[in-house]
């Protein structure tokens, strides 16, 4: 896959994943267009050997993975998730100054003022009432529906002078005049479906604006859900990229996890027994011996896939001097002190090794001593699933906000990077050793 291949993939992407639940289902299209099947948790599994399979938990996080054609020795798994800070609609009616407005909360930690005077989209999933019972609905209204007005400043003075937000009274979108068409009603037409159908839904603000590049030969590119969607599609596309050449004595696993942005303590996040239910599925239903899972589990590598922050030019001082991020340096390998990331010296000289062999190139990021470190996926699914993980992610700039920066060449690093991941062959001979060796085709 080319460069501008990359890109292109990632756009689609990006453009698709307006919510949790919509990522989720591009990443199956991708899949299945990839021969992989879908399971369905509540059914019996039959799993052959070199099977391809991939199965969902509350449509918003997925699993996916091959199954070697001999007993598992392991699990080569990434980790990304599907989620990002935003305004969740509440199933509430607000009327205020002769206008109809959207009652919102806010998910995640996110930059409120970039959500201001933009045109705003809803999107979500809806549970619609059918012959056969309930039934999941995918909707985008991928049109301006909603704004959030700023307050303008004849009214504060002080606004370019710092301003705290306040979810409840600065953030609330203003939707049409009083008496305008329900929200509920527009969904409902933009399913064709009958209003009376509706049961329940979740719905999310969405921002409209599309993918775009930028710099003087496109170097860079700005959109909305960067982090994590960038990491999740570049590392599903090194998943397939290398799915003819996996070491064949691990089992290749992508997943991508919903809820990170407010802690994975979900059924579907990091936190929970997802992945791990699914190996024990995966070991009941092709033989193995009683040690199986620790054998397989200690024989395991992880890469926990969740976007990095490159040093601002801006404001070079929050970052740490000593170790420097730029954008379009390629992967970054997160440490933390605190283990807020997972990774080791072990796991992060495994994972150098495998980059080095590849020729990709590797940054390293540590937080300013003074500044706490963010959460992310590996720690919280080692409670579950203990292997050898390394925490790395795409460079970018202004994380959380309504619309992101990034550098087009690091989307690229990341898909060479975790198709090397998957194509080489690491052997544990002992706690904190291994071998490790390339496979033959290498990009």
């Amino acid at each position: 896959m080319e460069p501008a291949q990359t890109l292109d993939r990632l756009f689609d992407f990006l453009r698709a994943g307006v919510t949790p639940w919509h990522a989720v289902a591009q990443a199956a299209r991708w899949l299945e267009e990839a021969g992989y099947t879908r399971l369905e948790e509540s059914d019996y599994w039959n799993l052959a050997p070199g099977g391809r399979y991939y199965v969902t938990r509350n449509g918003s996080s997925i699993v996916a993975w091959r199954v070697p054609e001999h007993a598992i020795g392991g699990w080569r798994m990434t980790i990304s998730h599907s989620d990002n800070p935003g305004w969740r609609l509440k199933p509430a009616k607000s009327t205020a100054a002769g206008c109809e407005r959207l009652p919102v909360e806010g998910y995640g930690g996110m930059i409120m003022p970039t959500w201001l005077d933009r045109p705003l989209g809803v999107a979500g999933r809806v549970l619609v009432r059918t012959e056969d019972g309930l039934d999941t609905r995918l909707v985008d209204i991928h049109r301006p529906v909603a704004v959030i007005p700023s307050l303008c400043i004849h009214f504060d003075r002080s606004c370019n002078s710092g301003h705290t937000y306040n979810a409840q009274v600065d953030m609330q979108p203003l939707y049409g005049p009083e008496g305008c068409k329900p929200i509920r009603t527009l969904v409902a037409e933009a399913l064709g479906l009958p209003e009376e159908d509706m049961v329940d839904s979740e719905l999310l603000l969405t921002t409209l604006q599309e993918p775009v590049r930028t710099g003087p030969d496109g170097e860079y590119y700005l959109s909305p859900r960067i982090d994590d969607l960038g990491c999740a599609a570049a590392t599903l596309m090194g998943f397939l990229d290398a799915d003819a050449d996996c070491d064949s004595a691990c089992a290749p696993v992508w997943a991508m996890l919903d809820n990170e942005e407010v802690g994975s303590s979900t059924r579907q996040g990091a936190q929970s027994s997802f992945v791990r239910d699914l190996f024990d599925r995966i070991l009941d239903a092709i033989p193995h011996s009683g040690q199986g899972m620790a054998r397989a589990l200690a024989n395991s590598f992880c890469l926990s896939a969740d976007n990095a922050h490159a040093t601002h030019p801006n404001f070079p001082e929050k970052s740490d001097p000593a170790s420097p991020v730029r954008l379009g340096g390629g992967v970054v390998v997160k440490y933390n002190a605190t283990q807020k990331y997972s990774t080791t010296a072990y796991s992060g000289a495994v994972f150098g090794e495998i980059c080095r062999m590849a020729g990709v190139p590797v940054q390293r990021f540590a937080n300013r001593a003074d500044v706490p470190g963010g959460s992310t996926l590996g720690n919280l699914q080692a409670n579950t699933v203990p292997v050898p993980t390394v925490d790395i992610g795409l460079p970018q700039l202004a994380m959380h906000s309504a619309v992101e920066t990034a550098a087009c060449a690091d989307a690229d690093a990341m898909r060479k990077a975790v198709g090397a991941f998957y194509r080489a062959h690491i052997r544990t001979l002992g706690d904190g050793r291994c071998t490790l060796e390339q496979t033959a085709r290498t990009e």
